[in-house]
Parts: C-alpha cells; sequence; structure tokens
C-alpha cells in the first residue's frame, strides 16, 4: 500500500503548479492505483517511494523474486510514447519495460541502481560523462521510431510559427536577433526531421547504473527525429561555457552525426527552450541558452560552411 502522507510534497506541488486540478486528482488516486497493481502484478514493497515531476515510483519485489520499480506517471503528450520506446529499445542502452497498464499509464520496470546518477560521475570527470551519453545516444537513436510516435517535423514547425510573435517579447537587439539566426538555422533542416528513436530528455539524472550493463537510460519523452535534437542536455549539464564546443566535437563524433545538421538541430533545442520561456511572460533569454547558442553561432565556426552560422 501506499498512504497519502508517504507522496512527497515535491510531486504534490509539481503537479499543483503544472496541472491544477487535474494534478491534484492524479495525487489522490496514486494510494488507490498503486494497491490495484502491487495485487494484480503480485508485488512487494521493498523501500521509500520515490519520484519526479511527473511520477511516484515504488521499489518491489516480483512473485519470482527479482527486484523492479512501479512507476505510477501522471501521462502526458511527453510522456504518453514511453511504453512503445522501451519495447522497441529492449534493454539496449535503456531499461526494460516489464509490464504496461494501457488504460492508466502504469509500468513495471528493471530495477536500476538509483542511487548511482552519471551525475556522480560527471563530477569526477566531465569528459567521461559526456562520452557515456553520446554512447548511449549512438545505441538508442540507432532504432527506427516505432509508428504513431510524435514527430520532430511537427515540433519544428510549430517553433517556427511561434517565432515572429516571440522576437516582439524579447527586450534586447542582440537577443533578438540570436533568437532569429537559431530559427534560421532550424529552417533549413526543418524539412527534413529524421526518423530515428530519439530519448529527448537525455541527461545526466535520467541516467542510471546497472548490474546488466555500467549505464542505462531512463524516463525517455520519446520523439520520432534527427539525432541531433538529442545534444543539448549533456551540453548544459554542470554548465561551463568554454565547455560547450568540445562537448558539442565530443557527441557529434561518438553517435556519428553531420556536424552541421547537428549544430542546426541543437540550435533548435535552443530555440525551443527560449520559446518555452518567453511563453511563461520571461522578456530575457535564459543566459545558459544564449551561451550555448553563441558558441555554436560563431564568431569561430565549428565549420566554414555551417548551418545558421553568423554573419
Amino acid at each position: 500500500m501506499v498512504d497519502i502522507a508517504e507522496i512527497p510534497d515535491g510531486l504534490v506541488q509539481a503537479q499543483i503548479r503544472w496541472n491544477g486540478d487535474a494534478g491534484r486528482e492524479f495525487i489522490a488516486a496514486l494510494p488507490a492505483r498503486a494497491a490495484r497493481f502491487l495485487e494484480q502484478w503480485e508485488l512487494r514493497r521493498t523501500g521509500p517511494v520515490m519520484h519526479g515531476v511527473t511520477a511516484l515510483v515504488l521499489p518491489v519485489v516480483r512473485a519470482d523474486g527479482s527486484a523492479a520499480a512501479l512507476k505510477l506517471p501522471q501521462v502526458d503528450e511527453e510522456s504518453a510514447g514511453e511504453p512503445a520506446a522501451l519495447r522497441a529499445w529492449a534493454g539496449q542502452g535503456a531499461v526494460r519495460l516489464l509490464e504496461h497498464d494501457g488504460e492508466t499509464g502504469t509500468l513495471l520496470l528493471e530495477r536500476l541502481d538509483e542511487g548511482r546518477h552519471l551525475s556522480a560521475l560527471a563530477e569526477r570527470d566531465a569528459r567521461r560523462a559526456v562520452q557515456v551519453v553520446g554512447e548511449l545516444l549512438a545505441r538508442l537513436t540507432a532504432v527506427p521510431a516505432p509508428a504513431g510516435m510524435r514527430g520532430l517535423g511537427a515540433m519544428a514547425a510549430g517553433m517556427l510559427d511561434d517565432v515572429p510573435e516571440a522576437l516582439g517579447q524579447v527586450a534586447d537587439v542582440r537577443e533578438r536577433r540570436l533568437l532569429a539566426a537559431c530559427a534560421a538555422a532550424v529552417a533549413e533542416v526543418a524539412g527534413e526531421p529524421g526518423d530515428r528513436l530519439l530519448h529527448w530528455d537525455l541527461h545526466y539524472d535520467n541516467v542510471l547504473a546497472a548490474g546488466r550493463e555500467p549505464w542505462l537510460a531512463i524516463d525517455p519523452k520519446p520523439l520520432s527525429g534527427d539525432p541531433g535534437f538529442e545534444l543539448l542536455p549533456a551540453i548544459v549539464n554542470n554548465f561551463r561555457v568554454q565547455e560547450v564546443r568540445w562537448r558539442f566535437d565530443l557527441l557529434t563524433e561518438v553517435v556519428g552525426l553531420d556536424r552541421d545538421r547537428a549544430r542546426a538541430w541543437t540550435l533548435g533545442r535552443v530555440l525551443q527552450n527560449c520559446l518555452w520561456d518567453l511563453e511563461d511572460g520571461e522578456e530575457r533569454l535564459d543566459a545558459e541558452q544564449v551561451a550555448v547558442a553563441q558558441e555554436l553561432l560563431g564568431p569561430r565556426p565549428l565549420n566554414q560552411a555551417g548551418c545558421g552560422a553568423a554573419s
């Protein structure tokens, strides 16, 4: 069972902030939902609850004695494709899916070592951590996206449609030019958005140590698209502006990407983040996003004929 008092305040507050009444309903239903699947899948709790922004997770043991994790998510547009993505990856570079309930979105996952995130390695060896992310991305994006997965093409088109209005909200003229340059880079590649299965959220805390492999990815927000759209989280984790270029270089090399396209799609990820901030009422662009865009756009182009290079 799960008592309502066990549900972490962080999850409660995040759900209320982002989902309002629907978030309150999600929280209120968690104890009964957990009880249902503990019984239905013959699971026994083995430790305290864990959580992210959108899900409660219970460490459990299955009837055969194997360890697992019962994930009770608030399914949204970003996470709806998680079961299909995990099935497509079949444990190759990502956590294994053991059970799934389509009605509620409840997942039973292979148990990893939740106490050992890649972020701990990154504090000691940033280059090795970026290498690990690149190696995982190379494996994950080698898989074609399943039919019906939401696509990067529609997402890019939506971003470009939003740019004219967003430019009017940006107070600083240099930031307006930077945002326009990011949009121009995306426009060059938007017609070929790709068809690979993307994780879309592979930051250090979404990489856990495991028994069968050193590191595995968790919590995908899957897309069908170009792998270049995957690089930004590993570029901005533990952000240092002087590391942007070597991180980009290492990721593109390990994943095996065309550098010009990868730069354009990375600028697309910057554009997406900036547009979200502007939608929330910000008038200045985030300093980290600005720094990444400046490094990738110039004044020293990564390649002489790079997509979206500043003139």
